[in-house]
C-alpha cells in the first residue's frame, strides 16, 4: 500500500489518526488482522445506479445480484410502489436494508407511511438524507436533533431500527464555535438515532471516520462506501486516496453491518458497480 492510499486526504490526516487510535489502526495496517466484509453486509446504495433503474428496475437489481451484491439501500423509487420493489428485490434475490425519506417527511404527518413503507421493503432503518442548507447552524441542528428522537422513538415503537442520518461536509463544519455534526451525536438518544456515515463526505469535511467509530461506539449501522479522487471528486471504491482498510480497523467498535457501496456521477453505473464490488470483497483489514 502506498503512501498516498495511507492518508484520507493525502495529508497527515491519516497519520494522526492513527496515532490517536494506536493498536486497531497500527494491526490493520501491518496486515496482522484478517478481517472481511461479511458478504451478506456488503450491499449497493441504489442512488449511484439511478440512471439505469429509470428504464429497466427489476433487470438493474439483477446485475447488481449477479454482480454479488446482498443488499441495497433504496433512494428513489422511480415511480414504483414499495411493494412493487419488494417483489423485485424477493425476486433477485436481494434485500432492502434502508430508505433514505426527506427530513420534512420525517418529521411531518408522512412519517407513519414511510414507516409502513419501510417494513413493506423488508428494510431495518429510515434515513434521513440531508438537512435544510437554512438549518446549518447549532440551533438548527438542535432542532433536528429533537425531531430525530422523536421520529427515532415512533421507528422504533413500529419494531423497526434506530432512524440514521445520513452526511455530508457541511455537516461537519464548525459554526459559532460548535462541530454541528457533534451536535447530533451528543443530542440525540442512541437507541433511537443512529447515523449513516458517508466516509467520502465526512473525509471531505474534516472528520476521521476511525475516530468516529471509536468514540461513539454503535452509533454507525451502515456506511457509504464512496472513494476520493486525487482531486477531490469521486471515484471507484479502491481506485482513489481514501484509505478503507484502517477505516475498517475500528468499523466493529462503531457497530457497523453495512458496507453500502456508493458513487454520485458514476460514467458506467455497471462497471463502478463491478470495480466497486471486487475491490471490496478481496478486502482484508
Amino acid at each position: 500500500m502506498n503512501g498516498t492510499r495511507r492518508a484520507f486526504l493525502g495529508t497527515a490526516l491519516g497519520a494522526a489518526a492513527a496515532t490517536a487510535l494506536g493498536t486497531p489502526v497500527q494491526a490493520a495496517e501491518t496486515g496482522r488482522s484478517r478481517r472481511r466484509i461479511p458478504p451478506s453486509g456488503l450491499g449497493m446504495h441504489l442512488y449511484t445506479m439511478r440512471t439505469p433503474l429509470a428504464t429497466d428496475f427489476k433487470g438493474t437489481l439483477a446485475r447488481l445480484a449477479d454482480i454479488g451484491y446482498a443488499t441495497v439501500g433504496v433512494s428513489g423509487r422511480h415511480g414504483n410502489s414499495a411493494a412493487a420493489i419488494r417483489t423485485m428485490l424477493d425476486e433477485t434475490r436481494l434485500k432492502a436494508v434502508l430508505e433514505h425519506v426527506g427530513y420534512d417527511i420525517v418529521r411531518g404527518s408522512g412519517l407513519p407511511q414511510a414507516l409502513e413503507d419501510i417494513h413493506t421493503l423488508g428494510a431495518r432503518w429510515i434515513v434521513v438524507p440531508s438537512l435544510p442548507a437554512a438549518m446549518h447552524t447549532p440551533a438548527g441542528f438542535r432542532e433536528a436533533a429533537r425531531e430525530f428522537n422523536k421520529a427515532g422513538l415512533a421507528a422504533r415503537e413500529a419494531g423497526l431500527g434506530p432512524l440514521l442520518f445520513h452526511n455530508h461536509g457541511l455537516d461537519h463544519q464548525v459554526v459559532e464555535g460548535e462541530n454541528l455534526y457533534d451536535i447530533l451525536l451528543k443530542e440525540t438518544d442512541p437507541h433511537l438515532v443512529g447515523f449513516e456515515l458517508d466516509v467520502y463526505w465526512a473525509a471531505k469535511g474534516g472528520a476521521d471516520p476511525r475516530s468516529l467509530f471509536v468514540r461513539h461506539r454503535r452509533r454507525f449501522p451502515a456506511l457509504h462506501v464512496k472513494d476520493m479522487a486525487p482531486n477531490g471528486d469521486f471515484a471507484d471504491v479502491g481506485s482513489g486516496v481514501l484509505d478503507f482498510r484502517s477505516m475498517f480497523g475500528t468499523a466493529n467498535s462503531g457497530g457497523v453491518r453495512q458496507w453500502l457501496v456508493e458513487h454520485d456521477s458514476p460514467a458506467d453505473p455497471f462497471a463502478t458497480a463491478l470495480n466497486s464490488y471486487r475491490y471490496l470483497a478481496r478486502l482484508r483489514y
